[in-house]
């Protein structure tokens, strides 16, 4: 099995439901910043909106450290919009809601079930040069948490800003990093 770490985002172009409007999104929207893909199975679900609502609660968050978020679902942005107009939940979503009706970026990202037509949760995390550096996958009953995709998130940010040092387990801005080295070994 191949892995997408460190791979480049393939071109995608799409329409996307964005703060009450109808948006053409593609790859060249990422250049120069850190992006946050979301992929969750579909609209009007159960775990679904649990997670996005999270999402746009920690959106500001992730504004701050110059990150944008794309959710994807296989639905269309029509469909968004209506369930945006629905639920109150998703009505605070200020974050963009990418329509992938044909299944492509969920295919690029592997994410995609095929015999379902729907996404597993996966979320990855894309540097500025349009590489993915974090890859999580959930199965479809299992909810992620945002504060952790913000902490991982920081934390990616870090090591590409600081060459030399990683974060261990549980790190968090300002906390001590390590820097590997013939010493380290067998020390921690």
């Amino acid at each position: 099995m191949s892995s997408l770490i460190n791979t480049k985002v393939k071109p995608f172009k799409t329409t996307a439901y964005h703060n009450g409007q109808f948006v053409d999104v593609s790859d060249a929207d990422l250049a120069g910043k850190w992006s946050v893909f979301f992929f969750y199975p579909a609209d009007f679900t159960f775990v679904c909106p649990t997670e996005l609502g999270d999402m746009a609660d920690l959106y500001p968050e992730f504004q701050k450290i110059g990150v944008e978020v794309y959710s994807v679902s296989t639905d269309t942005h029509f469909v968004h919009k209506a369930w945006a107009d629905a639920s109150e939940t998703i009505q605070k979503i200020k974050y963009v809601m990418l329509g992938d009706p044909t299944g492509k970026i969920t295919r690029n990202f592997e994410v995609m079930i095929e015999e379902e037509g729907l996404a597993l949760r996966g979320t990855f995390v894309v540097n500025p040069a349009g590489e993915i550096k974090i890859i999580e996958v959930h199965d479809l009953g299992i909810g992620r948490d945002a504060k952790e995709l913000l902490r991982k998130v920081q934390a990616a940010q870090y090591v590409a800003e600081n060459p030399g040092e990683v974060c261990p387990a549980k790190w968090t801005p300002g906390a001590d990093t390590l820097t590997p080295s013939l010493e380290l070994v067998g020390k921690i």
